[in-house]
């Protein structure tokens, strides 16, 4: 029985798993259902649905700008898996709240005035959820699994993730939208059902969480109206200096840093490919949503597949000796994406073409098949990076770790993510700027070069640190 399967089978592994799925389902269910549905039922220009599209992205990063580091110090000074517990109960909530503006965005109430908006903030909701979650679902690893187990734990939670990505995003393309507000709130249920079977998990140091700012503040405002007014804005600052402290620390372990800044180019590549894919799939190819959402399956496929390949090459070991030419690969089939979208022939009635007559035009496999190589490659390249953080990093600061690295992720894709509002709103084609994601990848195999050569240097340390005890 190979150690994946074995850890399919145990209660430390999969409580873990299934609530991290269900998460995942849910998350990008709503995001993907509501963007689809203003794009294709909403407006009718290009430039607007990039920009909405965009907007979207941006709402749902910014979170993890502002509460990563308070996620980070919570999940190693509480037990992870109340935690875990606590946050699902809140799925509850921005679940039903979705609903709530899925149904009158359906209905035709108050869309531009009430309906959007509110389903907009219910992203930011559902962004803070996982938030929180984020530095868990792989700080809990090592906690729970034993140290050869932790790279393929890794790579199952990357692949189930992807899978739930690829079945949220599915369904929200082929479902109606009154029938996703259901399974919204059905699924935030099943998920908290699964987080009670999650073992405990305590805290494994005597780190204390602080808040340089606001502590002295309540210490020099006795005034109530003035606490109430000052809170607010004392505590945000107090964020943006615990967040700056979090990813500063991490910048004493090369290979850690490296890995964090290599995953994060890697997710602005992503962002800016994702908010793409609505407007270039209707106004490029014309096709239906179900065509849109097809792209975001085949994304996460490809990731999935990635995800567990890697884990077979390297059998257990945590390398980055794959990584740069991993991510050139995908560079390149992010070229083969592009030059394929500016050859298509739009088809002679210029309609929408549903997914089954799509399928027909005689780019659409070439396209879909460069599409699967993009998303294979960044498998093979982000995964291993991953089982840096909780590898490298000491045993009680696993959460803060990956809590800084969701930092800079963030602080990354919200830039790539502004950087593609800003070129749609100078009126540059969206597929113009699949050119910018090509380009990132160099950056990115540059990062993934340095960390291989930082993980040789730190394994030649250890050699020679070792030698005069032989």
């Amino acid at each position: 029985m190979t150690t994946s399967t074995n850890l399919m089978r145990q209660k430390r592994f999969l409580p873990l798993m299934v609530t991290q799925f269900f998460n995942a389902f849910n998350d990008n269910l709503y995001k993907t259902a509501l963007v689809l549905f203003v794009v294709y039922s909403v407006y009718n220009d290009e430039k607007q649905e990039a920009l909405f599209s965009g907007l979207a992205s941006v709402i749902f990063i910014v979170p993890f700008v502002m509460l990563s580091a308070l996620a980070g110090q919570l999940a190693d000074t509480r037990d992870k898996a109340a935690i875990i517990r606590r946050v699902k109960i809140c799925e509850i909530g921005w679940a039903s709240l979705g609903a709530v503006g899925l149904f009158l965005a359906w209905q035709g109430i108050a869309v531009h005035s009430f309906a959007i908006p509110l389903l907009l903030f219910v992203v930011f909701l559902a962004a803070a959820q996982s938030t929180f979650l984020g530095p868990i679902k792989y700080a809990i690893l090592p906690q729970h699994l034993k140290k050869e187990e932790v790279l393929p734990g890794t790579g199952l939670i990357e692949a189930g993730t992807y899978i739930a990505i690829l079945a949220g995003t599915t369904l929200a393309g082929f479902i109606s939208i009154e029938a996703a507000l259901i399974v919204v709130v059905v699924t935030a249920f099943v998920g908290y059902f699964a987080s009670t079977f999650v073992p405990d998990a305590p805290p494994q140091s005597n780190y204390e969480m602080h808040y340089p700012l606001l502590e002295p503040f309540a210490k020099k405002t006795p005034s109530k109206p003035l606490r109430w007014l000052g809170y607010p804005l004392v505590a945000i600052a107090d964020q943006a200096v615990m967040s700056w402290k979090l990813v500063r620390d991490t910048m004493h372990n090369r290979e850690i840093w490296l890995a964090i800044v290599a995953i994060s180019f890697f997710w602005t590549i992503g962002a800016v490919l994702f908010i793409q894919f609505p407007p270039l799939a209707k106004n490029q190819l014309l096709a239906s949503k179900e065509v849109a959402s097809l792209f975001l399956v085949i994304f996460s496929v490809g990731i999935a597949i990635g995800s567990l390949g890697i884990n077979a090459l390297l059998k257990g070991e945590v390398s980055a000796r794959y990584s740069p030419a991993s991510v050139i690969v995908m560079g390149l089939f992010v070229a083969g994406f592009y030059l394929i979208s500016k050859a298509w022939t739009p088809n002679a009635g210029g309609e929408l073409l549903p997914i089954e007559l799509w399928l027909l035009e005689p780019l659409a496999i070439p396209l879909m098949l460069t599409l699967l190589g993009v998303s294979t490659a960044g498998g093979f390249f982000v995964v291993p990076l991953y089982a840096f953080l909780t590898t490298r990093c000491a045993h009680d600061a696993a959460s803060r770790t990956i809590a800084a690295n969701n930092i800079v992720n963030s602080l990354a894709m919200v830039l790539g993510s502004l950087v593609a509002i800003g070129l749609t709103s100078l009126g540059i084609d969206v597929t113009e700027q699949l050119l910018l994601a090509a380009a990132m990848s160099v950056v990115s195999a540059w990062l993934g070069w340095l960390l291989l050569q930082a993980e040789r240097d730190a394994a030649q340390q250890a050699a020679g640190a070792a030698a005069p005890a032989e």
